[in-house]
């Protein structure tokens, strides 16, 4: 390294003196004919000729530094790298220095210095096989510049693209269409998807007035299992099938406000139970009355062989008033069964419901309210013997009292559809308002019943 260090700064050195020389020669004559001749007689243009000759000669001496100093980084470069596989000066030396120590005992200083001693020509060997490789190194690599064309990895031939073209105008409005017809199939599904109809967590209320809500369906309340395809409609009585059997037992309810039923038609018609109005609190006065017709309809209805249940139209607006109400309807069941012996096979219902046109009783109480009421009633009845049972639409039985407080009672459900679709569990459905059966003149309310109460 330091040899070519040396030969490079000779070369500098020899380049430069003769650089020098040759201005110093063109000074040194410039001024002797200037000398000579005076600035009268100097030619005209003499001076810049003087001026472009000094400003190649600088010219020259850069161009020349620039090509020493590419040479020396190009040299170093390949020397460094050349480094790492060929032994250094000092390994040599420390190499035949350690061969003198291994070779034989005898070998005396004088001999171990005499193998340092030749270690400079080593280095100039050294120097020597380094050039080689790197000559070897240029001859391997035969690059040209047509090698490294880099324009032959676009594609060629290629249809040119012309914007705004009818094609592509074409293709970017299909495009846009289908995206917007995928768009609006994806936002369909998931607006469906988040529909309360579709998660099964809702179920639909319709108001009185006609307005629609859906309500979360409580997780906690026990579901109803009704495989409602078993359901068959035969001359408007409902009956429900099991393994093509009917289990379910239909019934009618009646009140002053039928017109003359024949009970024993009733029976031969296939009505199996029948629910009378007992008696009811006026929504107006408060005022608690016998039902016009109980007395005799309990009568035919237990002479015709029908089993029998009972309901009470409340507006109770207190605990009190509703035990009052629970209190009627036993003292006058027990009076006529100690009288004629009538049997109630069937529940007592509590029937509380707004008045259609006109404003009850019950309608400031909330619905903590109407669900104690609720309970006064059912419990003292419950307490009597008695099988109470809660009647109401589905709006009235999930909007308007709190069911998870009324658990353990029966349920009568009001809902004139094809199916039902209110989620808990009910033992009683009355189907239509407008039944038509033998042994009843005009439309009659009509039931079916999952459960037969007779045998319990």
């Amino acid at each position: 390294m330091r040899t070519a260090l040396f030969h490079v700064k000779l070369l500098v050195k020899r380049i430069t003196e003769d650089i020098n020389d040759t201005y110093i020669n063109d000074i040194y004559i410039n001024d002797i004919k200037s000398w000579k001749r005076s600035d009268a007689m100097r030619l005209p243009g003499e001076n810049d000729d003087i001026g472009a000759k000094l400003s190649a000669k600088y010219v020259i001496i850069g161009v020349s530094l620039s090509a020493l100093l590419i040479l020396g980084v190009v040299f170093f470069a390949k020397q460094g790298q050349t480094s790492l596989t060929k032994p250094t000066a000092g390994t040599a030396k420390d190499t035949a220095v350690m061969a003198v120590e291994h070779s034989d005992t005898s070998v005396t200083e004088d001999s171990a210095q005499s193998a340092s001693e030749k270690q400079p020509d080593f280095a100039v060997n050294g120097s020597a096989s380094r050039m080689k490789n790197i000559e070897r190194l240029y001859a391997e690599n035969k690059l040209t510049a047509s090698d490294l064309d880099f324009w032959d990895m676009y594609p060629k031939n290629e249809p040119e693209f012309v914007s705004g073209s009818k094609e592509e105008t074409s293709e970017a409005e299909d495009s846009k269409n289908s995206q917007t017809e995928n768009d609006k199939y994806s936002q369909y599904d998931e607006e469906q998807q988040e529909l309360p109809e579709n998660d099964g967590k809702h179920t639909l209320i319709t108001y009185a007035n006609g307005s629609e809500e859906w309500v979360l369906i409580n997780p906690y309340l026990e579901k109803n299992t009704y495989d409602f395809t078993n359901l068959k409609m035969k001359s408007d009585k409902m009956a429900y099938y099991q393994e093509g059997k009917s289990v379910s037992y239909l019934g009618a309810d009646v009140s002053k406000y039928n017109e003359e039923v024949d009970f024993a038609s009733l029976k031969e018609a296939g009505i199996d139970f029948v629910m009378i109005r007992l008696g009811a609190r006026g929504y107006g006065s408060g005022q608690i009355v016998l039902d016009e017709k109980f007395a005799d309809n309990i009568a035919k209805a237990s002479e015709a062989g029908l089993d029998i249940g009972v309901y009470f139209f409340s507006q109770a607006i207190t605990s009190d008033e509703a035990i009052e109400e629970a209190n009627f309807v036993i003292q006058n069941l027990q009076n006529l069964q100690n009288l004629n012996n009538y049997k109630i096979t069937y529940p007592i219902a509590f029937d509380m419901e707004y008045v259609k046109n006109d404003k009850a009783r019950i309608e400031a109480l909330s619905r903590d309210q109407k669900t104690t009421i609720t309970k006064a009633f059912l419990d003292t009845i419950k307490n009597s013997g008695y099988k109470p049972m809660i009647y109401g639409t589905k709006e009235w039985l999930i909007k308007q009292v709190d069911l998870t407080k009324l658990t353990g009672y029966d349920i009568w459900l009001s809902q004139q559809e094809d199916v039902p679709d209110y989620p808990y569990q009910f033992q009683m459905w009355q189907y239509t308002l407008e039944g038509k059966v033998n042994g009843a003149i005009g439309d009659i309310d009509l039931n079916i019943s999952f459960i037969d109460y007779s045998e319990k």
